[in-house]
């Protein structure tokens, strides 16, 4: 082929490439979230919508008998209703899909979106609520055990939410992990090998971090509203009953081999 026909070729093709449609460019999707973050935050936004805006005041202060954390309830267990002491079961869990007030729930979200959705990408869907709802449970049982019968009732995502925390800290800031300071920006990142607790909480990035985040939470939680009628507080020994659940219990969810030490 002599240059003129080179030249002809080129033309040629820079032609087609003119005459073809423009393709969009392939960008980010709307939600950078797993599903599961974006389902589970939904469907916390639609309970507290229809609470708000939809059912009036006695069946939402229904919901709140029958779903919120009464720890009164634990100290007459043997003279409730059969229906009351059934709630009483199930309250551990559903308490956290409850919340106070708009600013309540936008905070929980927002800590939910950044460190819960890491935990999910590594748990999987299954692992992750499982692990959820266990934090709930070990935060209902802290602010039991420090608010043995007391009549006001509890609700929030906060103890789930400080175990997802407390699970993304224990790798998230690890070599490779996605806020280590050697890090990975493809998913490999979220599987990086935790340490042993005893090394992540010697980690200097991890404690200013936690203290950060309780001194915010404080912040935000003060802002929320009553619930059914009683005065708001924030469930601070719920909070650290949940993040020490996660703790605990991330070796037993986690699916990655532990880092071992050299």
């Amino acid at each position: 082929m002599n240059v003129y026909r080179i030249d002809e070729e080129r033309a040629r093709r820079e032609k087609a490439q003119k005459e073809q449609p423009p393709q969009r460019p392939s960008g980010p999707p709307v939600f950078n979230l797993p599903g599961i973050i974006v389902w589970l935050g939904g469907i916390l936004i639609a309970i507290h919508v229809l609470r708000v805006m939809v059912l009036p005041a006695n069946l939402d202060n229904l919901i709140i008998e029958l779903f919120a954390f009464w720890p009164v309830k634990y100290a007459y267990l043997g003279s409730l209703p059969p229906f009351d002491l059934l709630s009483s079961l199930w309250a551990f869990v559903t308490y956290s899909l409850l919340h106070g007030g708009a600013m309540h729930i936008i905070f929980n979200l927002l800590w939910m979106a950044i460190f819960g959705s890491a935990v999910a990408r590594r748990f999987g869907v299954g692992r992750f609520l499982l692990f959820s709802a266990a934090c709930s449970v070990g935060g209902a049982l802290a602010h039991l055990a420090t608010h043995w019968g007391e009549g006001a009732p509890m609700i929030g995502a906060s103890a789930a939410i400080s175990g997802q925390m407390a699970a993304a800290i224990r790798f998230v800031f690890e070599r490779g992990g996605p806020l280590g300071a050697i890090r990975s920006n493809d998913p490999t990142a979220y599987f990086v090998p935790a340490q042993p607790l005893a090394e992540c909480l010697r980690n200097q990035q991890v404690l200013v971090f936690v203290a950060v985040w309780f001194g915010l939470n404080l912040f935000f939680g003060l802002m929320s509203g009553p619930v059914a009628g009683q005065p708001a507080s924030v469930a601070w020994q719920a909070h650290i009953g949940g993040f020490v659940a996660g703790l605990a219990l991330f070796p037993l969810f986690d699916p990655m081999p532990q880092r071992r030490n050299s």
